[in-house]
């Protein structure tokens, strides 16, 4: 059974379904983005943590983190501290 446009899209009219369809394409074009630059930035963080530790620091510095969680904050409202917190995670692992 093939599915149609509009029931694949949950849209009632074929024009709906063709917005859908298009800006869906459009969405999956900028996760694939976010995705690249995610990890990018997870190999920047790498080098950060790797001078630091080299240079007898700590592996994280806490108050870079915190202005990283402001500015998500400030950019993003609430639910950017929860997004930064996962980029952090993701880039220098748990603490």
């Amino acid at each position: 059974m093939t599915t149609t446009a509009t029931e694949k899209t949950g849209a009632h009219t074929r024009e709906a379904a063709e917005t859908i369809t298009g800006a869906r394409e459009r969405i999956d074009a900028l996760d694939d983005r976010i995705i690249g630059l995610i990890q990018e930035r997870m190999a920047v963080s790498a080098v950060v943590q790797e001078a630091r530790i080299a240079s007898g620091g700590r592996r994280v510095n806490l108050s870079r983190e915190m202005e990283i969680l402001a500015h998500y904050r400030e950019a993003l409202g609430k639910p950017g501290t929860s997004l930064a917190m996962t980029l952090l995670e993701l880039c220098r692992g748990r603490i």
